[in-house]
């Protein structure tokens, strides 16, 4: 099996004009390989990297995603032109091999993993542009590689991710409760949510560790957008966290880091220009400024969790489902400070948000996987479920939770998102299995739930999921994932568990696009 820790046979390095002065190099230390960067007047863009190896048995092969994944996780055979961002696996019946790099990297790494070898493809871009590095050495990466025998390849990647994130933050507390997103989508007012917590207050009984109450999307002037300041429907926003408070409900908000139309129109010096988008650039010492107040506002309101989103998105300008080898897909860019990595300027804003926050906890959505591991308690880890269609919670949810279930408790705790209940569109026969493998996890259970579609049973049955994963002492292992990326078999707690994830709702011949709520059956 292959093994990367080792000086490469080959390096490439590709710079914005001829290389004149860039140099890299490698140290090896224990199970570690360090890979440095330097440049006085060459502006470096991306370093291949390449390992020879001749494959000589048949292996199925992981790779992650660069943010959330899009129901497009499994394993596949040798392929060298499919991208693995910053790790993969290979599994050859008898032991796992995991190749990647540390979590918080100052670049960005993607690999190919061919008959004849492996390749990783690092990234020292500042947005679409060579990086100015002026004669600093930078840490691009490292490296690192493990073989596991006498364990499945599930116990291998989760060892592996251990390794790979090496200062994790978790909540001191298990986190759960109710994102008021997927009924609402961004429609409600204060009563409205005020009615929400007293219904999730009553379903959390007595139990000890109390759920979040989460205002999605919706609570702001602008849909989607800044400025950051409650809209007429909701008002008082103090008002509101401490009448969450009062009924024992803990409260948490949804917040945009990067737009702010209205900033952006009145200053476009502090902004990232690409081609037709305009988002504020973090790298901007007005633009630290202005988050810093923004997250301060929220906790002097009595907030105590923050769901930051859309930061990959704003900062590389596309989704993950759109990328393939590199993190943008945009070129000629550049972000205010030419004199760091995209990488860099990422990890800058994750931590300036992380120490405003203080002892808010952080949910990521849409964030740089690797580069939010040791900067937020949660992470978003694939992308929305629905409380509109079953199949769309299927494809996202139950992937995701099953491909990325390594990295609970190693990376952070995984959000696989919502439960979603919108009157009758879903059948409970279905959203009850999600929600049941989704209490039992061990990772945050999330509901999203119309409080006229709740039945008594539905009440009983939330009421149970919730005093399960207030404690979240269970452990969710997928046992066919190796041949099914939406698995239906699971070992909870020592124990097999079938669900039936399709029942009579078969996957369907209709077209939505990716990431929006555009569905158009053709039956």
């Amino acid at each position: 099996m292959i093994d990367i820790l080792r000086i490469p046979d080959d390096v490439k390095i590709y710079c914005d004009e001829d290389n004149i002065d860039t140099a890299v190099s490698f140290e090896i230390t224990g199970r570690k390989m360090a890979m440095k960067v330097t440049a006085e007047k060459s502006r470096p863009k991306i370093i291949a990297v390449r390992w020879n190896y001749k494959a000589d048995e048949p292996v199925s092969v992981l790779g992650d995603k660069w943010e959330r994944s899009y129901g497009d996780m499994t394993w596949h055979s040798l392929n060298g032109e499919t991208f693995m961002p910053w790790y993969f696996l290979a599994n050859n019946g008898s032991k796992t091999v995991g190749c990647g790099v540390l979590t918080g990297a100052s670049s960005f790494v993607s690999f190919q993993y061919d008959a004849s070898g492996a390749t990783a493809w690092v990234d020292v871009r500042c947005g679409g542009v060579g990086v100015d590095l002026s004669g600093r050495t930078l840490l691009a990466c490292t490296f690192v590689c493990e073989t596991y025998e006498n364990m499945n390849a599930f116990h291998a990647a989760k060892a592996f991710c251990r390794v790979m994130c090496e200062n994790p933050i978790f909540p001191k507390e298990p986190v759960y409760g109710s994102n008021n997103w997927y009924y609402a989508y961004g429609k409600s007012s204060y009563e409205e949510i005020m009615d929400d917590a007293r219904l999730i207050s009553r379903m959390a009984g007595e139990n000890e560790n109390r759920p979040f109450m989460v205002i999605d999307d919706g609570w702001q002037v602008n849909s989607c957008d800044g400025p950051w300041l409650p809209n007429e429907k909701y008002g008082d926003m103090k008002k509101i966290a401490d009448g969450f408070k009062e009924m024992g409900i803990r409260p948490g908000i949804w917040y945009r880091a990067l737009h702010d139309s209205s900033v952006e129109q009145a200053h476009p010096d502090w902004c990232i220009n690409r081609e037709e988008q305009r988002f504020l650039d973090p790298s901007h010492p007005e633009v630290q400024k202005l988050i810093r107040a923004d997250i301060q506002r929220m906790k002097d309101w009595g907030f105590e969790l923050l769901k930051h989103d859309y930061t990959t998105y704003d900062l590389f300008g596309s989704f993950g489902y759109e990328l393939n080898a590199s993190i943008t897909s945009h070129i000629g860019w550049s972000f205010y400070d030419r004199k760091k990595t995209g990488a860099e300027i990422t990890l800058d804003l994750y931590r300036l948000i992380k120490e405003t926050a203080g002892d808010m906890y952080i949910i990521a959505c849409n964030t740089v996987s690797h580069l939010c591991a040791g900067l937020a308690e949660i992470n978003r880890i694939g992308n929305d479920t629905s409380g509109l269609l079953w199949s769309v919670t299927r494809t996202n949810g139950i992937n995701t939770l099953a491909f990325r279930m390594c990295q609970n408790d190693t990376f952070y705790k995984v959000d696989a998102d919502c439960v979603g209940l919108l009157g009758d569109k879903i059948p409970w026969k279905l959203n009850r299995q999600w929600l049941d493998l989704l209490a039992r996890s061990g990772s945050p259970l999330f509901v999203s739930m119309q409080p006229s579609a709740i039945t008594p049973e539905i009440f009983e049955d939330l009421k149970e999921a919730f005093k399960i994963n207030s404690v979240q002492k269970e452990t969710a292992e997928p046992l066919d994932w190796m041949y099914n990326n939406q698995p239906q078999r699971w070992l909870i707690d020592g124990k097999e568990v079938i669900y039936d994830f399709i029942m009579d709702d078969y996957p369907r011949m209709a077209g939505y696009r990716i990431g929006d709520l555009a569905f158009a059956n053709i039956f």
